[in-house]
C-alpha cells in the first residue's frame, strides 16, 4: 500500500502536523526523512525494510555508511545522505549545550553531554572539558584517538589546550568501543599521572568519565581517583 492509500490521520507527515512529532514510530519518521519511496513501494514500506535489517531497529543506523545503505534497493546514494544527515543532526543537537558557559553540575550532566556521540565511537577517544573558576564549561578537545583497544595519552597534549583557554578546571571524558564501561587497571594509572602533573600546573582535575553504551562510569564517585 502507498502512502497516499492511507487514511489521511495515518500518513506520516499528517500525523506528525496533527499530533506532534513525539507520535510518530520509527519507521514513519525515518519514511519523512527518505521523502519518497520506488514503484513498487512506498517510503514507509522502505522504512521499514532498511529498520528490519538491524537487529536492535534504529541502533544499528549511526554506524552505516553511505555505501552500506545505498546497497539496499530502493535507498541509494541520494536517499543514504539524507539519513545520515538526519542522524549526524540529531546527534549533534544532543551533544551540544544550549549555552556555550552551561554549568557542569555533577557526572550523569557531563556524561549525558558527550554520550550520544562517543557510544558509537568504534576507536576509543580522548577528550577534555574545559571549565573556567564557575564550573561553566568553555570548550571542549579532542586530544587523542586510538585503536580498539587503548589510546595514548601525553600530559603535554592534555593540559596544552587547557593553559591556552586558561582553564581553572578539567575533565577527561574518553569512551570504551566495547560498551563496558569499567576502568581498566591502564586507565587509572594513566588518570593518576594526570592528576599529578594537573596538581604541578596548577588546574584541577574534576573527574574522569568513560562512556560506554548507553552508559557511564565515573573515577571520581566509583574513588578510584
Amino acid at each position: 500500500m502507498y502512502i497516499k492509500e492511507l487514511p489521511i490521520s495515518e500518513r506520516p507527515r499528517e500525523k506528525m502536523l496533527s499530533g506532534g512529532i513525539t507520535y510518530l514510530s520509527n519507521s514513519e519518521l525515518l519514511a519523512i526523512l527518505l521523502g519518497t519511496g520506488t514503484k513498487n513501494k512506498s517510503a514507509l514500506r522502505l522504512a521499514e525494510e532498511i529498520l528490519s535489517l538491524g537487529s536492535n531497529g534504529i541502533l544499528f543506523l549511526p554506524e552505516c555508511t553511505i555505501e552500506e545503505l545505498s546497497n539496499i534497493k530502493g535507498v541509494g546514494p541520494a536517499k543514504a545522505c539524507q539519513i545520515l544527515a538526519g542522524i549526524e543532526l540529531g546527534r549533534r543537537i544532543a551533544t551540544k549545550p544550549r549555552d556555550n558557559k552551561a554549568l557542569v553540575s555533577n557526572p550523569k550532566s557531563i556524561a549525558a553531554l558527550f554520550m550520544e556521540d562517543m557510544r558509537y565511537y568504534k576507536k576509543e577517544v580522548f577528550q577534555v572539558l574545559l571549565l573556567n573558576t564557575k564550573g561553566e564549561i568553555i570548550g571542549t578537545e579532542k586530544i587523542s584517538i586510538g585503536d580498539l583497544a587503548s589510546t595514548v595519552i601525553h600530559p603535554r597534549e592534555v593540559f596544552a589546550s587547557a593553559v591556552k583557554r586558561s582553564a581553572a578546571a578539567i575533565v577527561f571524558v574518553h569512551n570504551h568501543p566495547s560498551g563496558d564501561p569499567t576502568p581498566s587497571s591502564q586507565d587509572v594509572e594513566t588518570t593518576k599521572k594526570l592528576l599529578d602533573a594537573g596538581t604541578i600546573m596548577g588546574i584541577s582535575v574534576w573527574d574522569h568519565i568513560i562512556i560506554g553504551d548507553g552508559n557511564y562510569i565515573s573515577m571520581r564517585e566509583e574513588q578510584l581517583i
